[in-house]
């Protein structure tokens, strides 16, 4: 149809779509979904996802076009698990299709069969891990049944890696928890990472603890241990040599609980991956 807004009134125009109908905007709902519409600007990147019983009231708001020089038309969209809509992206395109169909997120997939991982653990994770990372497969890079218990091991097979990684632990009361790192294990003098880096635990529920903003003690790493989060007296995970004892304490950096049942742990099996084009 030829109507048209501005970028700014189409922003307006979200938000009371947003304040009007807030469980369409809800990642989590999957319940009872109707097909929805992609309410789209020609030729730019400005996008309005509705549902299909909302058509004949946003046909209404916007018969009174304001600048008849452009034109806005409506597509559906796949009912899958889609992602938020862009409305107000002035990253412009040369070209463009006619529509865009969202795609049902897969789960990560990986070079090797993991012995701590299984699709709960997979999808929860993933869900929690950057945007650059999607897509992407995960591989290997140390694990404790292939590649034996050490950590000056675990730092030579990361040496040359640039890309994040994922450490996932199972301890010996069969507990799985861990820590998404921004940048790869190493030896340093200084902490290294960015925000992005989160502690994770299934104990017994899922739970990430993101960066609180507090501190920047991502990751710490010598010869002697591994450490992730701290500053107040405790690491958030902290690792020996070996590879064989360990500790989660609450710490400032992500001001999480203990990730596994008590505070002191023994490992019983660890890998790391990193997940890179």
């Amino acid at each position: 149809m030829g109507v048209a807004y501005s970028v700014g009134e189409v922003d307006h125009l979200y938000t009371f779509f947003v304040q009007w109908s807030p469980k369409i905007y809800n990642k989590g709902n999957k319940k009872h979904r109707q097909p929805r519409y992609l309410i789209r600007e020609r030729h730019q990147n400005c996008y309005l996802l509705v549902e299909k019983n909302k058509v004949a009231v946003i046909n209404r708001l916007l018969s009174n076009p304001v600048n008849p020089t452009k034109n806005w038309e409506i597509i559906t969209v796949k009912d899958s698990k889609w992602r938020r809509s862009l409305c107000s992206s002035r990253d412009y395109e040369t070209k463009e299709p006619e529509y865009q169909e969202e795609v049902e997120e897969a789960l990560p997939v990986l070079n090797k069969h993991s012995q701590l991982l299984d699709d709960r653990h997979l999808e929860r994770i993933a869900a929690h891990m950057p945007a650059k990372t999607q897509g992407y497969p995960w591989q290997l890079v140390y694990s404790m049944a292939v590649h034996g218990s050490s950590l000056k091991t675990l730092y030579r097979n990361m040496a040359g890696l640039d890309s994040p990684v994922l450490l996932v632990i199972k301890d010996m009361h069969k507990k799985v928890f861990g820590a998404f790192s921004s940048d790869p294990f190493k030896v340093s003098k200084y902490c290294y990472g960015t925000g992005e880096t989160f502690l994770f635990t299934f104990n017994p529920d899922f739970q990430a603890y993101r960066w609180s903003g507090e501190n920047s003690y991502f990751v710490c790493g010598n010869l002697e241990s591994l450490q992730i989060g701290g500053g107040g007296g405790g690491f958030g995970l902290w690792l020996d040599a070996d590879l064989y004892r360990g500790s989660s304490f609450s710490c400032p950096t992500f001001q999480n609980k203990s990730l596994s049942t008590q505070e002191d742990f023994s490992v019983l099996d660890l890998e790391v991956w990193t997940v890179q084009n």
